[in-house]
Protein backbone atom coordinates (compact mmCIF):
# COMPACT_ATOMS: atom_id res chain seq x y z
CA UNK A 1 0.00 0.00 0.00
CA UNK A 2 1.92 3.17 -1.28
CA UNK A 3 1.75 6.16 1.49
CA UNK A 4 0.19 9.22 0.53
CA UNK A 5 2.69 12.34 0.79
CA UNK A 6 2.10 14.97 2.65
CA UNK A 7 1.88 18.31 1.98
CA UNK A 8 3.93 21.06 3.63
CA UNK A 9 3.54 24.47 4.58
CA UNK A 10 5.45 27.21 1.84
CA UNK A 11 8.57 28.25 2.80
CA UNK A 12 9.50 31.70 2.76
CA UNK A 13 13.88 32.15 2.30
CA UNK A 14 14.09 35.73 3.92
CA UNK A 15 12.71 37.51 6.61
CA UNK A 16 12.81 40.84 8.39
CA UNK A 17 11.61 43.26 10.96
CA UNK A 18 8.86 45.13 9.91
CA UNK A 19 7.87 47.70 12.98
CA UNK A 20 9.20 48.52 15.95
CA UNK A 21 7.11 49.99 19.13
CA UNK A 22 7.51 51.12 22.18
CA UNK A 23 5.83 51.63 25.57
CA UNK A 24 7.60 53.62 28.25
CA UNK A 25 5.81 54.28 31.42
CA UNK A 26 5.46 57.76 32.52
CA UNK A 27 6.88 57.77 36.33
CA UNK A 28 9.81 58.72 36.19
CA UNK A 29 12.86 57.33 39.19
CA UNK A 30 15.87 59.97 38.72
CA UNK A 31 18.96 58.65 41.47
CA UNK A 32 18.52 61.04 44.23
CA UNK A 33 14.77 59.00 44.65
CA UNK A 34 17.00 55.92 44.39
CA UNK A 35 19.75 57.44 47.16
CA UNK A 36 16.56 57.45 49.25
CA UNK A 37 16.59 53.54 49.44
CA UNK A 38 20.11 52.36 49.65
CA UNK A 39 23.34 54.25 51.11
CA UNK A 40 25.02 55.73 47.49
CA UNK A 41 25.02 59.49 45.35
CA UNK A 42 23.87 60.35 41.69
CA UNK A 43 27.69 60.74 41.08
CA UNK A 44 28.15 57.41 42.25
CA UNK A 45 25.28 55.77 40.17
CA UNK A 46 26.11 57.39 36.90
CA UNK A 47 29.85 56.19 37.24
CA UNK A 48 29.10 52.93 38.12
CA UNK A 49 26.16 52.18 35.69
CA UNK A 50 25.73 55.03 33.45
CA UNK A 51 22.19 55.58 34.24
CA UNK A 52 20.36 59.32 35.42
CA UNK A 53 16.51 58.04 35.43
CA UNK A 54 14.62 55.00 35.09
CA UNK A 55 10.93 54.45 34.12
CA UNK A 56 8.27 52.53 36.75
CA UNK A 57 5.04 51.54 35.67
CA UNK A 58 2.43 52.38 38.68
CA UNK A 59 0.13 49.48 40.32
CA UNK A 60 -2.53 50.04 37.93
CA UNK A 61 -0.19 49.12 34.47
CA UNK A 62 0.52 45.90 34.14
CA UNK A 63 3.11 44.05 32.16
CA UNK A 64 0.32 43.09 29.57
CA UNK A 65 -0.70 46.91 29.15
CA UNK A 66 2.51 47.96 28.24
CA UNK A 67 3.01 44.68 26.23
CA UNK A 68 -0.41 45.94 24.31
CA UNK A 69 1.11 49.49 24.10
CA UNK A 70 4.13 49.10 22.19
CA UNK A 71 2.50 46.22 20.13
CA UNK A 72 0.19 48.36 18.66
CA UNK A 73 2.68 50.80 17.46
CA UNK A 74 4.50 47.96 16.07
CA UNK A 75 1.49 46.40 14.00
CA UNK A 76 0.65 50.25 13.17
CA UNK A 77 4.49 50.71 11.96
CA UNK A 78 4.48 47.55 9.96
CA UNK A 79 1.26 48.06 8.55
CA UNK A 80 -0.14 44.77 9.81
CA UNK A 81 -3.50 43.63 11.09
CA UNK A 82 -3.07 41.65 14.46
CA UNK A 83 -5.73 39.29 12.56
CA UNK A 84 -2.89 38.71 10.23
CA UNK A 85 -0.31 37.33 13.08
CA UNK A 86 0.63 34.02 12.65
CA UNK A 87 1.78 33.78 16.32
CA UNK A 88 2.84 35.92 19.65
CA UNK A 89 5.30 35.46 21.10
CA UNK A 90 6.09 37.33 24.84
CA UNK A 91 9.19 37.46 26.32
CA UNK A 92 9.01 38.33 30.15
CA UNK A 93 10.36 37.44 33.90
CA UNK A 94 7.54 39.55 35.44
CA UNK A 95 4.54 38.32 34.52
CA UNK A 96 2.91 37.60 38.06
CA UNK A 97 0.89 34.47 36.73
CA UNK A 98 3.06 31.23 36.45
CA UNK A 99 0.21 29.94 34.10
CA UNK A 100 -1.98 31.99 31.77
CA UNK A 101 0.39 33.38 29.70
CA UNK A 102 0.74 36.80 29.05
CA UNK A 103 0.27 36.47 25.30
CA UNK A 104 -2.45 34.92 25.47
CA UNK A 105 -4.08 37.88 27.05
CA UNK A 106 -2.37 39.93 24.51
CA UNK A 107 -3.54 38.18 21.52
CA UNK A 108 -6.87 38.32 22.77
CA UNK A 109 -6.90 42.06 23.52
CA UNK A 110 -4.87 42.72 20.03
CA UNK A 111 -7.89 40.57 18.00
CA UNK A 112 -5.12 38.17 16.84
CA UNK A 113 -6.86 34.84 18.10
CA UNK A 114 -6.83 32.42 17.06
CA UNK A 115 -2.84 32.85 16.61
CA UNK A 116 -0.95 30.54 19.04
CA UNK A 117 0.44 32.88 21.54
CA UNK A 118 3.22 31.79 24.47
CA UNK A 119 5.94 33.20 26.54
CA UNK A 120 9.45 32.72 27.07
CA UNK A 121 11.49 32.85 30.31
CA UNK A 122 14.50 33.73 29.11
CA UNK A 123 15.39 36.94 30.88
CA UNK A 124 17.46 39.81 29.10
CA UNK A 125 17.55 37.74 26.46
CA UNK A 126 14.22 36.90 26.04
CA UNK A 127 14.18 39.40 23.14
CA UNK A 128 16.46 38.02 20.98
CA UNK A 129 15.43 34.36 21.85
CA UNK A 130 12.44 35.65 20.26
CA UNK A 131 13.51 37.10 17.24
CA UNK A 132 15.14 33.48 16.86
CA UNK A 133 11.61 31.60 17.05
CA UNK A 134 10.16 34.17 15.05
CA UNK A 135 12.61 34.26 12.09
CA UNK A 136 12.33 29.79 12.22
CA UNK A 137 8.69 30.36 12.35
CA UNK A 138 7.48 32.60 9.23
CA UNK A 139 11.10 31.30 7.05
CA UNK A 140 9.18 27.63 7.96
CA UNK A 141 5.88 28.75 6.46
CA UNK A 142 4.45 27.99 10.26
CA UNK A 143 3.25 31.57 10.50
CA UNK A 144 3.21 35.02 8.01
CA UNK A 145 3.68 37.46 10.72
CA UNK A 146 4.89 37.17 13.80
CA UNK A 147 4.55 39.73 17.10
CA UNK A 148 7.31 39.93 19.29
CA UNK A 149 7.14 41.85 22.57
CA UNK A 150 9.82 41.98 24.97
CA UNK A 151 7.72 43.60 28.04
CA UNK A 152 8.85 43.73 31.70
CA UNK A 153 7.43 45.19 35.08
CA UNK A 154 10.75 44.70 37.37
CA UNK A 155 9.73 46.94 39.96
CA UNK A 156 7.30 44.35 40.92
CA UNK A 157 10.23 41.73 41.95
CA UNK A 158 12.76 44.24 43.42
CA UNK A 159 13.54 45.18 47.08
CA UNK A 160 14.19 49.09 46.63
CA UNK A 161 17.09 48.83 49.92
CA UNK A 162 19.22 46.44 48.10
CA UNK A 163 21.85 47.41 46.14
CA UNK A 164 22.85 44.81 44.15
CA UNK A 165 20.83 45.13 41.48
CA UNK A 166 17.32 46.81 42.35
CA UNK A 167 18.91 50.69 41.48
CA UNK A 168 19.45 49.29 37.79
CA UNK A 169 15.89 48.09 36.86
CA UNK A 170 13.05 50.02 35.34
CA UNK A 171 10.04 49.08 33.64
CA UNK A 172 8.61 48.96 29.89
CA UNK A 173 8.01 47.38 26.50
CA UNK A 174 8.93 47.32 22.71
CA UNK A 175 8.02 44.98 20.03
CA UNK A 176 8.50 44.33 16.59
CA UNK A 177 7.08 42.13 13.86
CA UNK A 178 8.61 40.51 11.83
CA UNK A 179 7.25 38.79 8.21
CA UNK A 180 8.62 37.63 4.60
CA UNK A 181 11.30 39.67 2.64
CA UNK A 182 12.70 39.80 -0.59
CA UNK A 183 15.94 40.12 0.96
CA UNK A 184 17.64 38.82 3.93
CA UNK A 185 16.49 40.83 7.09
CA UNK A 186 18.02 39.07 10.12
CA UNK A 187 21.31 37.07 10.30
CA UNK A 188 21.41 33.63 11.74
CA UNK A 189 21.06 33.44 15.38
CA UNK A 190 23.72 32.69 18.04
CA UNK A 191 21.82 31.62 21.03
CA UNK A 192 22.68 29.46 23.86
CA UNK A 193 22.98 29.26 27.57
CA UNK A 194 25.60 28.67 30.67
CA UNK A 195 23.14 26.83 33.34
CA UNK A 196 26.64 26.63 35.41
CA UNK A 197 26.26 30.49 36.42
CA UNK A 198 22.65 29.80 37.32
CA UNK A 199 22.69 30.97 41.00
CA UNK A 200 24.50 34.37 39.37
CA UNK A 201 21.46 36.10 38.68
CA UNK A 202 18.10 35.21 40.37
CA UNK A 203 15.33 35.53 42.69
CA UNK A 204 16.08 35.14 46.39
CA UNK A 205 12.85 32.54 47.39
CA UNK A 206 10.58 30.31 45.21
CA UNK A 207 6.82 30.52 45.52
CA UNK A 208 6.83 26.89 47.12
CA UNK A 209 9.28 29.02 50.58
CA UNK A 210 6.30 31.04 50.51
CA UNK A 211 3.51 28.37 50.59
CA UNK A 212 5.91 26.60 53.45
CA UNK A 213 5.54 30.35 55.29
CA UNK A 214 1.52 30.19 55.17
CA UNK A 215 1.65 26.51 56.49
CA UNK A 216 4.13 26.98 58.96
CA UNK A 217 1.29 30.50 60.04
CA UNK A 218 -1.76 27.74 60.10
CA UNK A 219 0.18 25.68 62.46
CA UNK A 220 0.42 26.09 66.26
CA UNK A 221 -2.20 29.00 66.58
CA UNK A 222 -0.37 30.86 63.79
CA UNK A 223 1.97 34.16 63.50
CA UNK A 224 0.82 37.61 65.11
CA UNK A 225 0.29 40.04 62.04
CA UNK A 226 3.91 41.66 63.27
CA UNK A 227 5.36 38.53 63.10
CA UNK A 228 3.82 37.92 59.70
CA UNK A 229 4.93 40.93 58.57
CA UNK A 230 8.60 40.36 59.28
CA UNK A 231 8.75 36.97 57.62
CA UNK A 232 7.00 37.70 54.67
CA UNK A 233 9.60 40.35 53.77
CA UNK A 234 12.15 38.21 54.64
CA UNK A 235 10.64 35.63 52.22
CA UNK A 236 8.70 37.34 49.77
CA UNK A 237 10.59 36.53 46.20
CA UNK A 238 13.32 39.47 44.97
CA UNK A 239 15.75 39.87 42.54
CA UNK A 240 19.41 39.75 43.12
CA UNK A 241 23.15 39.30 41.44
CA UNK A 242 26.67 38.65 41.96
CA UNK A 243 27.59 41.79 40.07
CA UNK A 244 31.13 41.01 39.58
CA UNK A 245 30.64 37.69 38.07
CA UNK A 246 28.01 39.27 35.73
CA UNK A 247 29.82 41.83 34.59
CA UNK A 248 33.32 40.08 34.01
CA UNK A 249 30.78 37.21 31.96
CA UNK A 250 29.24 39.53 29.63
CA UNK A 251 32.11 41.58 29.13
CA UNK A 252 34.24 38.56 28.01
CA UNK A 253 32.37 35.80 26.77
CA UNK A 254 29.44 38.00 25.41
CA UNK A 255 31.87 39.59 22.70
CA UNK A 256 32.67 36.27 21.59
CA UNK A 257 29.04 35.74 21.13
CA UNK A 258 28.36 39.16 19.08
CA UNK A 259 31.70 38.46 17.08
CA UNK A 260 30.02 34.92 15.89
CA UNK A 261 26.73 36.49 15.13
CA UNK A 262 28.55 39.08 12.55
CA UNK A 263 30.45 36.56 11.26
CA UNK A 264 28.12 33.81 10.49
CA UNK A 265 26.20 37.05 8.82
CA UNK A 266 28.39 37.05 6.67
CA UNK A 267 29.92 40.94 7.73
CA UNK A 268 32.64 42.86 9.92
CA UNK A 269 32.08 45.33 12.95
CA UNK A 270 32.88 48.15 9.79
CA UNK A 271 29.58 47.06 7.91
CA UNK A 272 27.48 48.02 11.21
CA UNK A 273 25.30 50.97 11.30
CA UNK A 274 24.28 50.51 14.81
CA UNK A 275 25.24 48.22 18.11
CA UNK A 276 22.31 47.90 19.97
CA UNK A 277 23.34 45.31 23.21
CA UNK A 278 21.27 44.86 26.10
CA UNK A 279 21.21 48.16 28.14
CA UNK A 280 22.50 45.85 31.40
CA UNK A 281 25.49 48.55 32.32
CA UNK A 282 26.82 51.60 29.93
CA UNK A 283 30.65 50.32 31.17
CA UNK A 284 29.55 46.85 29.64
CA UNK A 285 28.71 48.60 26.69
CA UNK A 286 31.68 50.53 26.68
CA UNK A 287 33.68 47.45 27.27
CA UNK A 288 32.20 45.20 24.57
CA UNK A 289 31.92 48.34 22.32
CA UNK A 290 35.81 48.32 22.66
CA UNK A 291 36.57 44.41 21.97
CA UNK A 292 34.57 44.09 18.90
CA UNK A 293 36.97 47.18 17.78
CA UNK A 294 32.91 48.82 16.50
CA UNK A 295 33.90 51.97 14.56
CA UNK A 296 33.27 55.78 15.71
CA UNK A 297 30.53 56.19 13.18
CA UNK A 298 28.76 52.82 14.06
CA UNK A 299 25.97 54.43 16.43
CA UNK A 300 26.02 52.84 19.98
CA UNK A 301 22.63 52.32 21.88
CA UNK A 302 22.54 53.91 24.64
CA UNK A 303 18.84 53.91 26.20
CA UNK A 304 19.75 52.34 29.46
CA UNK A 305 21.00 56.45 30.55
CA UNK A 306 17.25 57.41 30.74
CA UNK A 307 15.30 53.93 30.52
CA UNK A 308 17.98 51.68 33.08
CA UNK A 309 18.11 48.47 32.67
CA UNK A 310 14.36 46.71 30.98
CA UNK A 311 15.62 43.14 30.85
CA UNK A 312 13.68 41.99 27.66
CA UNK A 313 12.19 44.96 26.98
CA UNK A 314 15.66 46.67 26.48
CA UNK A 315 16.83 45.83 22.80
CA UNK A 316 13.37 46.92 21.35
CA UNK A 317 12.90 50.14 23.67
CA UNK A 318 16.78 50.60 22.85
CA UNK A 319 16.39 50.35 19.07
CA UNK A 320 12.72 52.35 19.01
CA UNK A 321 14.74 55.54 20.39
CA UNK A 322 17.63 54.59 17.78
CA UNK A 323 15.30 54.79 14.90
CA UNK A 324 13.79 58.25 16.23
CA UNK A 325 16.63 59.94 17.22
CA UNK A 326 18.25 58.65 13.84
CA UNK A 327 16.09 57.99 11.03
CA UNK A 328 18.78 57.70 8.61
CA UNK A 329 19.40 54.39 9.94
CA UNK A 330 16.93 52.92 8.56
CA UNK A 331 17.84 50.31 6.52
CA UNK A 332 21.00 49.84 7.99
CA UNK A 333 22.51 46.67 9.58
CA UNK A 334 22.42 46.36 13.63
CA UNK A 335 24.19 43.88 15.59
CA UNK A 336 21.63 42.94 18.71
CA UNK A 337 22.62 41.30 21.66
CA UNK A 338 21.04 39.73 25.22
CA UNK A 339 22.88 38.34 27.55
CA UNK A 340 21.02 37.38 31.56
CA UNK A 341 19.51 35.42 33.90
CA UNK A 342 20.65 31.85 33.47
CA UNK A 343 22.86 32.76 32.11
CA UNK A 344 21.34 33.06 29.05
CA UNK A 345 22.54 34.73 25.50
CA UNK A 346 21.11 35.51 22.06
CA UNK A 347 22.78 38.00 19.18
CA UNK A 348 21.99 38.57 15.90
CA UNK A 349 22.46 41.00 12.99
CA UNK A 350 19.43 42.64 11.47
CA UNK A 351 18.08 44.88 9.14
CA UNK A 352 16.93 47.98 10.85
CA UNK A 353 13.20 48.90 9.53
Amino acid sequence: MSVPTLKQAPLHENTRIMGVGAFRPDVIVTNEDVCQWIDSSDEWIRQRTGIITRHRAPADISVIDMAEGAAREALQKAGIDASQLGAVIVSTVTHPYATPSAAASLADRLGATPAPAFDISAACAGYCYGIAQADALVRSGAANYVLVVGAEKLSDIIDNTERSISFLLGDGAGAVVIGPSDTPGIGPSVWGSDGSKWEAIGMTNSMLDLRELAAAGRQGGGLSAEEAAVTDAAVWPTLRQDGQTVFRWAVWEMAKVAQQALDVAGISADDLAAFIPHQANMRIIDEMAKKLKIPEDVIIARDIADAGNTSAASIPLATHRLLQENPQLSGGLALQIGFGAGLVFGAQVIVLP
